[in-house]
Formats: C-alpha cells, structure tokens, sequence
C-alpha cells in the first residue's frame, strides 16, 4: 500500500504532542494517587525537598539516579520515565527558534566540508 500524497506529519504515530509532557508531571499525579508526600518521599530517598519538587513541577530534568531511585521506591519502570525526558527535551529544543536557527547555520558550514 502507498502512502503517496499523506502528509507523514498528519499520521498519528507521526504527530509530536503541542505541550510536552514531563515525567515529573506523571510522578506527581502517580504521588498524589498513592498518598505519598514529597517531603517524605524525598526524605526516604535521601534527597532534598527542592530537588524532588522541582523534577516533579518540569523545573528540572529527572536524571538517570533519581529515576533509579523512583523506580526502587515506587516500582515504577526507570527507562520509560528516561525516555519521557528525552523526549521532552528533544520538543523543547526544536521549539527553540534561536537554538533551531543556530542548528540550520551548522547544517550549512557542515554541507560545505
């Protein structure tokens, strides 16, 4: 089957979300959901408050440790929650204007070598 005249942009598995989502913001819901506190949970995991709250509230990026650590206090899978973040920093860059603008110069320079 050809898939000639589809614009590959408008096929569902193709279309990127218009706000991306962080993985803090399932974390949270998942907290909220289950009763946890982040002052306890941060405490637990012996981490501070802030840095807890921030990765929750999309402020800062979950990083590999702290997903590992989620992952043995929650049973919740570490590499889709990775993956969620790379995503969300892929969307946020490409919605960059100033940092796409910066990568189509390097694509320039970079055909001419």
């Amino acid at each position: 089957m050809s898939l000639e005249g589809i614009n590959h942009n408008m096929i569902a598995n193709n279309m990127k979300p218009f706000v991306p989502t962080h993985p803090g913001e399932v974390l949270k819901e998942e907290l909220e959901f289950r009763g946890i506190s982040q002052r306890g949970l941060a405490r637990k995991l012996g981490i501070s408050y802030s840095v807890l709250n921030e990765m929750l509230n999309g402020k800062r990026a979950l990083n590999t440790q702290l997903a590992m650590m989620l992952e043995a206090a929650l049973d919740v899978p570490a590499a889709p929650l990775l993956a969620m973040q790379n995503e969300y920093n892929m969307l946020v860059a490409e919605r960059d204007k100033s940092f796409m603008k910066r990568l189509k110069y390097i694509r320039k320079i970079a055909a001419a070598l």
